[in-house]
């Protein structure tokens, strides 16, 4: 291959898929934000804009117009996991990674967030409350739902699903068992514990480098099971009313390896509350002013901690040179 032109290095990207980023208003600020912070140090780019590969044992990104592009220092991520292909985003992903580029969030979070059953599992190690919940790999989901101890009414849903997608309540096992012949069997489901002091209605904390920074009540329409926005639920601010749910948010980002989290409370009949979901791509409303300074201070520290890294490695080598003596 012959040699490309190449751009210049930059600190901080905003890796988003969909054209336009802006039909997505808290992605839309986060850029306007990062990029009024960074300057020409800041760039927003799409997936399908990038070629990857290795050139005489050396991994390189490129243009498709051919043009070199160094890996940034700090990736900001802004595509939703359950959204992603193994072999499309998420390699572009390790990709960076591998070019010594730091994302957030990172991989592994990304990967763990994307499937309901992978979110349960490091959940429940962590010690934190979840609802009890089946699922299985290649069983037929009409013979799962026929397995003895399974409860009704129970949530089922998709465990790659977002944005309250692919979710419903199975009042009773009968209804459970007539429909399940009928759902997709691309991708399994779980069936989960209903909740009923949370039916439609749940605390959204999103969480940035280990502090709550903004809360919501989410209040579903009607007699809707998922308070989701965008299904036609309503939201009220909330940060502060319920400090033990923060915490325990904030609990569900770290097990999970989340800098910057959405996570999903249900309310119990005694007060107390159960992780219902976390996202890794999480969205914010306008009111919710302490987010996106919040992101700009966790990507400065990533900054800071590359410049200290520059900043030792040649005392480091100049100390490991030998002395002349006289």
């Amino acid at each position: 291959m012959a040699q490309s032109p190449t751009l210049p290095a930059l600190d901080v990207w905003l890796l988003v898929r969909t054209h336009p980023y802006g039909a997505v208003g808290s992605t839309a600020s986060l850029a306007d934000a990062l990029r009024t912070t960074y300057g020409s140090r800041f760039a927003v780019w799409h997936t399908s804009e990038l070629l990857l590969g290795v050139q005489e044992g050396r991994l390189f990104l490129r243009t498709l117009g051919g043009q070199e592009v160094p890996a940034p220092k700090v990736v900001c991520v802004r595509q939703t996991p359950c959204t992603m292909q193994h072999d499309r985003e998420v390699t572009l992903l390790r990709h960076l990674e591998r070019m010594g580029a730091t994302l957030i969030n990172p991989l592994e979070a990304h990967l763990t967030c994307r499937n309901k059953v992978w979110q349960l599992q490091e959940l429940a190690l962590a010690g934190l409350p979840v609802p009890d919940s089946l699922s299985y790999t290649t069983s037929p989901l009409d013979g799962v739902v026929r397995t003895p101890g399974l409860d009704a009414p129970c949530v089922v849903k998709s465990v790659n699903g977002y944005g309250g997608k692919q979710v419903f309540l199975a009042p009773d096992l009968a209804l459970l068992c007539d429909v399940a012949g009928s759902l997709a069997d691309q991708v399994p489901v779980v069936l989960q514990q209903y909740v009923a002091p949370s039916h439609g209605r749940d605390l959204r904390v999103v969480v940035v480098d280990g502090a709550p920074v903004a809360a919501e009540l989410r209040t579903a329409r009607g007699d809707a099971l998922v308070s989701n926005l965008h299904r036609g639920g309503s939201a009220t601010l909330c940060q502060g009313s319920y400090p033990e749910a923060e915490a325990l948010a904030v609990r569900a980002a770290q097990s999970l390896g989340l800098t910057i989290a959405g996570v999903d409370l249900l309310f119990s009949a005694t007060g107390e509350h159960t992780v219902c979901e976390v996202n890794a791509v999480p969205g914010w409303r306008p009111g919710m002013t302490a987010v996106i300074p919040a992101i700009i201070d966790c990507i400065d520290r990533h900054l800071d901690a590359y410049r200290l890294a520059d900043s030792t490695k040649a005392p480091a080598m100049q100390r490991s040179s030998p002395t002349l003596r006289p």
